[in-house]
């Protein structure tokens, strides 16, 4: 039987074989056992970054997706590019996350949704330093620096630098008081209780 230190190796063997078709690639990346990579002339990845087991990147035609050095994904991730897409540095991503720039179209109730096609959204940035919990899904919306979305959060909104969100639609609940130095709850408003 395989060792799973062995079938990591064969995973980052494999992943030496591919690494000169993305857009541009890094130095000292893991990738594991890949669900699906589409679109690999598409996606620019940085160095030091480490992808877990059952991912699945897809960049459409014409789109950009960009992950930048010190980044950590966990399994089980789905990212779709329609547009762009860029994942700052030193991201911080849980397991089953889903991140994408577009929508299914319905706006006919006599064809299948999935015969509609899709429609982008505006691009979307990760910013540097966050964190996305568990089962996080990041749907046409950015999220700034230092972040933390927690686990089940469905952002629909764009969340500010150094700020806490949580719940289905993501909800700000806390910020960074730049004065006091310390994390604040907020009112819905987003002003400092």
């Amino acid at each position: 039987m395989l060792t799973r230190k062995f079938i990591n190796f064969l995973s980052i063997v494999n992943f030496s074989f591919y690494k000169n078709f993305f857009r541009s690639c890094g130095g000292d990346n893991r990738i594991y056992r890949v669900l699906r990579i589409d679109g690999i002339k598409n996606i620019s990845l940085g160095s030091k970054i480490v992808i877990r087991d059952m991912a699945w990147l897809y960049a459409g035609d014409n789109s950009q997706l960009i992950i930048k050095s010190n980044c950590e994904i966990g399994h089980f991730f789905h990212i779709v590019s329609i547009k762009k897409i860029v994942i700052e540095e030193s991201v911080l991503i849980a397991d089953k996350v889903f991140i994408s720039d577009s929508t299914h179209n319905f706006s006919s109730i006599t064809i299948p949704i999935r015969e509609q096609g899709v429609s982008a959204t505006k691009p979307i940035t990760i910013g540097e330093g966050s964190w996305l919990g568990e089962n996080v899904s990041v749907l046409g919306s950015s999220i700034g620096k230092q972040c933390i979305i927690g686990a089940n959060a469905v952002v629909t909104h764009d969340i500010p630098d150094f700020s806490v969100a949580v719940g289905n639609p993501a909800k700000i609940i806390k910020r960074y008081n730049t004065k006091k130095s310390i994390w604040q709850k907020v009112n819905d408003e987003g002003t400092f209780i």
